[in-house]
């Protein structure tokens, strides 16, 4: 420990000076600077607290400390000390401090040991621990980390069992499928991989151009050290990033490096233009080997297919034996899908990595696709492994094999109450409720989710009832969905302000079940959320949006405090819905997509049609991954609103209807 004299800055305490205590992790000189810099201090202890978070989420060690030492009896204190210590095992970029200390990393472990915070403040420190490369302390702490839900934590995982001597190499390829996740440790596993023989050139290739495909060209030349000896230079990455076209008029030479390098300018070019990159690969492909010219067709028919271009399926039966990454192997069956080809859809399902098959998705396509070919036995077969998911795609199944989604009666749960007693003393859900009051959302959750670990159907739907009663209503939510046999739908598809949800349906001439069926999907119905690009309250709606449709239905201009009430962002994001789907054909696919991604980009993809298709193949075919996920996820709860309001079974392919080209209004005109 070591004293020092810390004199205040602001006015009250300007002529006051303090002895305080630091540790031997921050110098004086370190602590006063971050002081003199300080502006006004937070008196309240939930402002300081909310204040110490930001320093931690920014990496700010001294003003952390700083905060930390002005609440030292706050409720939550192992949150005080953990916000005190993260940001001193980080730097401000994020990249792991090899310098970190360890004892009070170890301390707090061992005093918080079994506790959600304990398994956060773990996870930070193996990043540290990987970093160092230190593979014994880290398998010993690994081995302790419960969620294991870090994609840099695997990657670390994976290269301290290859420093024992174990091959990884098919574990590796199975994990390194996301370069936008993959940080520090993932770029450092392919390199040990290389150097040890267990990742070939093609592996380093195949994960470069995954890099450039996902327009993460700064992590694709990271990768690229892998190569060693046989890395091109930078000034050719460059070209091949930014001047693709210069690259490849220069001609393309007969080795390796050079083929490769083409294929990553055929990736760049193909990114903006399809046609302009299919036009130059014609001339290139002579020179590269059959399977670089099977992978740059590949690559040139996933982006056509993501711009709805007709050729790309053409340019996909030119891939055959090529390397081609998840995103394109799904477009692949998207684009056999949007020209009605069962036997494409057939057949690219079957290529697809085993892993990638197995999914809900292609599991109901191709059940779709052995119908369209006559194999009708096999169809059904498809169709009933995925039948009891309760989602968009167990949905569907289910209609195939002749009925139809109806709510299930709620499972009678004996001593309800009592258990409730019982869980709402548990320490977990106590400090959930805490976090929750400060708005801490992602902290409260994680000590819900944490304490939920372990628990039975019967303890978990009283945790769910137990959440509804407190008006947490995204943890009712989750925790029903976690139930295995016994269900509460009534808690997975909770009805809250429903005697105002109904006024509004009414008022606009909406569908009550699709609107709660997007709240459920944007905002879990935490009346104050806020998404990271500013879009708020139940409805997510964002500032201006909330604007017009405020001018629109006679409001006028209004507060961003009036747009956050319950009342108002029901109303506004109901009448905004109900105007984009009047615009849409009254489409609930369109007006769904045009709410998550705006009404210009429905209408394109739309326009983009040549034929009327199924809504069910509108939907998958959606270019944005997150708005895809969105409407498949919005319809797939308003057919489950439906059921339990109207009492009846639904149908979500009629919900989905038929989508045409163009409406017949535009028609008309």
């Amino acid at each position: 420990m070591l004293p020092c004299v810390l004199q205040r800055v602001t006015q009250v305490y300007r002529a006051l000076s303090i002895v305080c205590v630091l540790t031997t992790l921050i110098s004086c000189s370190t602590v006063e600077a971050a002081r003199a810099q300080s502006e006004n201090v937070p008196r309240e202890p939930d402002a300081i607290f909310i204040a110490l978070r930001e320093a931690a989420q920014k990496n700010n060690a001294p003003r952390a400390l700083e905060l930390a030492r002005q609440i030292p009896a706050y409720p939550v204190p192992s949150y005080v000390e953990y916000f005190a210590l993260k940001p001193q095992l980080f730097d401000s970029l994020g990249h792991a401090r090899l310098n970190a200390p360890d004892t009070p990393i170890l301390a707090f472990l061992q005093r918080y040991e079994g506790q959600a915070i304990a398994d956060r403040m773990r996870n930070d420190y193996l990043l540290v621990l990987g970093a160092r490369h230190t593979w014994r302390d880290f398998d010993e702490q690994y081995r302790r980390f419960v969620l294991k839900d870090d994609l840099q934590l695997k990657c670390y995982a994976l290269q301290a069992r290859a420093a024992r001597g174990s091959e990884v190499a098919e574990a590796a390829r199975a994990l390194l499928v996301a370069p936008n996740r993959y940080g520090d440790g993932c770029v450092e596993l392919i390199t040990v991989l290389a150097q040890k023989n267990q990742f070939d050139q093609d592996d380093v290739w195949q994960q470069i151009r995954l890099a450039y495909e996902m327009n993460e060209v700064a992590v694709g030349n990271r990768i690229a050290d892998a190569l060693g000896p046989q890395r091109p230079s930078p000034k050719q990455f460059e070209m091949a990033a930014n001047q693709p076209r210069v690259l490849l008029e220069q001609g393309v030479p007969i080795n390796t490096a050079a083929h490769q390098l083409a294929l990553l300018a055929i990736t760049r070019i193909a990114r903006q233009e399809p046609l302009l990159a299919a036009a130059i690969f014609i001339s290139v492909a002579p020179r590269l080997t059959p399977q670089e010219q099977a992978t740059g067709w590949g690559t040139i028919g996933y982006r056509a297919a993501l711009d709805k271009i007709p050729l790309a399926l053409d340019w996909y039966r030119l891939s055959v034996d090529g390397w081609l990454s998840n995103a394109a192997h799904e477009w692949r069956v998207r684009a056999a899908l949007l020209a009605n080809d069962w036997p494409q859809v057939r057949q690219a399902i079957e290529i697809m990595p085993s892993a990638l098959r197995r999914q809900p998705a292609w599991i109901y396509w191709q059940g779709r696709a052995l119908q369209a070919t006559g194999e009708n036995a096999l169809a059904v077969q498809a169709w009933q492994q995925i039948a009891s998911n309760f989602d968009f795609y167990g949905q569907l199944a289910t209609e195939e094999l002749g009925g139809r989604t109806s709510f299930p009666a709620a499972t009678k749960v004996a001593e309800i109450e009592t258990e409730m007693v019982r869980m709402q003393a548990l320490p977990g859900f106590q400090l959930a409720q805490q976090l929750y009051r400060l708005q801490f959302y992602f902290e409260g959750a994680r000590e819900w989710n944490w304490t939920l670990r372990g628990m039975s159907d019967h303890q978990l739907l009283a945790a769910a009832e137990l959440a509804r009663r407190f008006k947490l209503y995204d943890r009712a939510v989750n925790t029903a969905e976690r139930t295995r046999q016994k269900h509460d739908f009534s808690l997975r598809y909770i009805l809250p302000l429903r005697e105002i949800m109904e006024r509004n349906a009414k008022l606009t001439g909406l569908d009550v079940a699709w609107a709660y069926g997007l709240i459920r999907q944007e905002s879990r119905f935490i009346s104050d959320a806020l998404s990271r690009v500013g879009a708020a309250g139940l409805m997510q709606l964002m500032p201006g949006t909330a604007q017009l449709v405020a001018r629109k239905i006679g409001l006028g201009k209004i507060s961003s405090v009036r747009i956050n009430e319950v009342e108002t962002n029901i109303l506004l994001g109901m009448s905004y819905l109900a105007m984009i789907s009047a615009e849409l054909d009254d489409s609930p696919v369109l007006a769904s997509a045009a709410y998550n991604a705006g009404p210009r980009r429905a209408q394109q993809w739309r326009a983009a049609l040549t034929r009327p298709i199924e809504g069910a193949v509108f939907a998958e075919t959606i270019p944005f991954s997150e708005t895809r996920d969105y409407v498949k996820k919005v319809l797939a709860n308003a057919v489950y609103y439906a059921a339990l309001l109207e009492g009846t079974p639904q149908s979500l392919k009629a919900r989905l209807g038929v989508i045409a080209p163009v409406s017949v209004t535009e028609t008309a005109q």
